[in-house]
């Protein structure tokens, strides 16, 4: 990191922010780790923590590629709405394309938590409202930030990943979250391959 990051993150309080990254369109791997590159180079923000790369069961809209799915935690001095625009403008660059609402995605970045603000105005809500529904952010965002608390359900990420196993477990619904690499997967040489 160079020395005008990291003036720039101390001129303000730095914040830890969580986002979630996911892909299930062409070259996932590379979309991820892209993803996770062009984060590191935003000014005013420095990577803390990378969970391991999990492939996911699409959720809602069914029909489509399983997801490779991965929760960064970030250190940031930028406001929630410039770091969302600077997530947004990362999809852009790695070519985001929707052909259908919560259908497949090239690269798909979620602002999932800003640390314990609750901001809720057009464009954005914070803590990302389906958080605490979804196995493929509780799961890599436990390994991470175990302790974290949601701001409005006011318990830790793991409570909230157990409530969240009792629920399907009485449903008989698998969470459909599978690890496929360890930590440092952004890394080190993976096989890469397109949706599956």
């Amino acid at each position: 990191m160079g020395k005008k990051r990291q003036t720039e993150l101390h001129s303000a309080t730095a914040v830890a922010a969580f986002i979630g990254i996911g892909s299930n369109l062409g070259d996932r791997l590379a979309a991820c780790r892209g993803a996770i590159a062009l984060l590191e180079e935003m000014p005013a923000v420095r990577l803390k923590k990378i969970s391991s790369l999990y492939q996911t069961a699409p959720v809602d809209y069914l029909e489509q590629p399983s997801f490779y799915n991965a929760v960064v935690e970030i250190e940031t001095s930028l406001p929630a709405p410039s770091l969302l625009e600077g997530c947004q403008q990362i999809e852009r660059q790695l070519g985001k394309r929707i052909l259908i609402p919560k259908g497949p995605r090239t690269i798909d970045l979620d602002l999932l938590f800003y640390g314990s603000s609750v901001i809720d105005v057009p464009g954005l809500q914070i803590p990302h409202p389906a958080a605490p529904n979804r196995a493929f952010v509780l799961i890599p965002l436990d390994e991470i930030a175990p302790d974290f608390i949601h701001p409005t359900d006011h318990i830790s990420v793991t409570e909230l990943l157990h409530r969240l196993i009792a629920e399907t477990s009485r449903r008989d619904l698998s969470p459909g979250v599978d690890k496929i690499a360890p930590p440092g997967w952004e890394k080190i040489p993976l096989v890469s391959n397109g949706p599956s």
